[in-house]
């Protein structure tokens, strides 16, 4: 047997058992408190990550002690910021500790006050439900659902719907990006209802009723401290596209694809003035300051299709991006960065570890990318797969795409796709960075697949109703097999009845005996009926058989040992549900 040198660096193993047979991540050692908290091995010719960090940008007549600061005399903290800078270790960060188990609040703060992370947490919104949740390479993958009334679909009730439905599907948070209907009204109604920060591009708001031409310094402010004052927790702000960038546009394919970017650079084009919102960047860093709104600096100028990626255009807004991260620190606003859009997958580690390197470390927040501009209508699944490279590399929050991603607005179903989709990307990199329990939940799945204990194996799944679902469409009972090899096939049941092997042996996860799975949840019978695969006469049969095949009229039918002798329910089981055909289990002494 030969033996092989693995390519480990000190990751830590993402199973906190250090289940099975796998050696843990390939992933950098991590470096919590460093630049490279969690991190991928740079590809040669990648560029280094940035010296500095929040901490090289102190407001003026602060000093640094240590890794704690000191602020003029009569200072009062607001945002998370200037707390973690000052030493204070605030509710919402005890609140983030507890929901990544891997950090403790003290190197949450370390990480906030450093700038790679941030606690995107309105001071008025936390007067509502909001849930505190952190922003940061040093923590899990975060993903973020964009929804929003257009002037031609949707209305408010159904936006807040969709925000219930994207929380119940793993947005982590949720960008309103309404340019229809009442803005206002939409918004205010998204915030009170939201367990998760809520982001807005205001100037969506600022054109409603005018046109970009007319839009002035005044407006601009105004409706930053309206939505800051209703509890938006970041905002979207396109400071970075400057006049001097628009000849790099001229000969994209696809020109500029951000709604922020076109209307700003028509703006610059017709007054031929610099960009607003850099000209009056420190009258927003206060005004965001006042209500602790984070910046999410915005991309205005990503690629919308391969053949525009990494140009000249996307890469100098990035200059200009690390610019106006410092200025804001030295506001002592917190600060993510907003990122592409399409790219080749060959060149995704490159613009992440440029962000990195520019923005010192600022939190990149990145949509997609898409690494194929040729499936529309599978959109999630093309940008999913970049979002997994992107994250992998330094990404901290992963915009979501739907299915409806280039061709219309969203709707509910669109919106679990997307949430699914880039859950998969941000657990799987999670994993991938060897981030310390990351891996736990897979592992207790694999128990029970192994043990081919099927109840478990729904009950971990992260849409069991589509998974149990897609299991019943086949085979209605869960024995020691599925309907994709039958019995005799079943390398997983050859596996279990190996006494040699762990296999299928987990405390916990085996079961004694074949059992009738049970009849159809409203949600089950849902996707069945939108598959088309089984007839209406058999969705029915499944949606009420195990009741009515048990006689079970109230609660529980008479074959439940609680109301028979555990004889008598068998002999029931025997005469009215389905038997299949098992083989004993192969003892020691064969």
């Amino acid at each position: 047997m030969s033996t092989r040198t693995l390519p480990l660096r000190g990751a830590a193993n993402p199973s906190t058992l250090r289940d099975g047979t796998n050696p843990g991540s390939f992933a950098n050692a991590p470096n919590l408190g460093g630049a490279l908290t969690f991190s991928s091995p740079d590809t040669p010719g990648m560029p280094a990550p940035s010296d500095k960090t929040a901490w090289d940008f102190l407001p003026p007549g602060w000093r640094r002690e240590g890794d704690r600061a000191i602020a003029p005399a009569g200072f009062v903290p607001v945002t998370q910021l200037e707390h973690a800078r000052l030493g204070n270790i605030t509710p919402e960060m005890k609140r983030v500790a507890e929901r990544e188990p891997h950090l403790t609040a003290e190197q949450v703060r370390s990480e906030v006050a450093a700038g790679r992370m941030i606690i995107p947490a309105n001071t008025q919104h936390l007067l509502h439900a909001l849930e505190p949740m952190c922003i940061g390479r040093a923590s899990k993958t975060k993903i973020n659902a964009n929804m929003g009334a257009s002037p031609v679909s949707s209305s408010t009730d159904e936006e807040v719907e969709k925000l219930k439905w994207a929380e119940r599907w793993g947005a982590d948070t949720v960008m309103d990006l309404s340019t229809g209907g009442n803005l206002d009204e939409c918004r205010k109604a998204i915030i009170q209802n939201s367990r998760v920060p809520i982001g807005t591009v205001p100037i969506y708001s600022m054109i409603i009723g005018r046109k970009i031409d007319d839009l002035s310094i005044e407006v601009i402010l105004e409706s930053l401290r309206q939505q800051a004052q209703q509890g938006v927790d970041y905002f979207t702000i396109h400071a970075g596209v400057l006049r001097e960038h628009l000849p790099f546009v001229q000969r994209r394919l696809i020109g500029i694809v951000s709604r922020g970017g076109s209307l700003l650079a028509k703006w610059m084009l017709v007054h031929g003035k610099q960009n607003p919102m850099y000209t009056h960047f420190d009258q927003i860093c206060d005004i965001m300051r006042e209500y602790d709104v984070s910046f999410s600096l915005g991309d205005g100028l990503r690629p919308g299709g391969l053949a525009d990626a990494s140009d000249e255009a996307q890469l100098n807004e990035l200059g200009t991006l690390g610019e106006l991260t410092e200025k804001a620190w030295r506001k002592g606003v917190q600060v993510m960065i907003e990122g592409p859009g399409h790219v080749p997958f060959d060149q995704i580690e490159y613009n992440m570890k440029l962000e990195r390197q520019l923005c010192h470390g600022a939190p990149f927040y990145v949509l997609g990318p898409l690494v194929t501009d040729v499936f529309p209508g599978y959109d999630h699944i093309t940008s999913c797969i970049g979002a997994t490279a992107a994250a992998y590399h330094g990404a901290s929050m992963l915009c979501y795409v739907t299915p409806k991603e280039h061709v219309g607005l969203p709707k509910k179903d669109d919106v679990k796709q997307g949430c699914i989709a880039y859950k998969i990307a941000a657990h799987a990199a999670d994993v991938a960075l060897g981030i310390p329990g990351s891996r736990d939940w897979d592992d207790s799945l694999t128990k029970a697949r192994a043990a081919l204990n099927w109840e478990k194996h729904f009950e971990l799944a992260f849409d069991g109703d589509t998974a149990r679902a897609f299991h019943d469409e086949d085979l209605d009972v869960d024995t020691d097999f599925c309907a994709m090899c039958g019995h005799d096939w079943c390398s997983v049941r050859i596996s279990k009845e190996i006494v040699e092997f762990a296999s299928g042996k987990a405390d916990g996860f085996t079961r004694d005996k074949v059992a009738q799975s049970a009849a159809l949840t409203p949600e089950q019978r849902e996707i069945l009926e939108k598959r088309g695969v089984l007839s209406p006469e058999e969705i029915h049969r499944l949606a009420s058989k195990t009741r009515k095949a048990v006689g079970a009229e109230g609660s529980k039918g008479s074959c439940h040992s609680d109301y028979a002798e555990p004889e008598a329910a068998q002999q029931i089981q025997e005469q009215r549900l389905v038997q299949l055909r098992t083989k004993p289990e192969v003892s020691a002494a064969e």
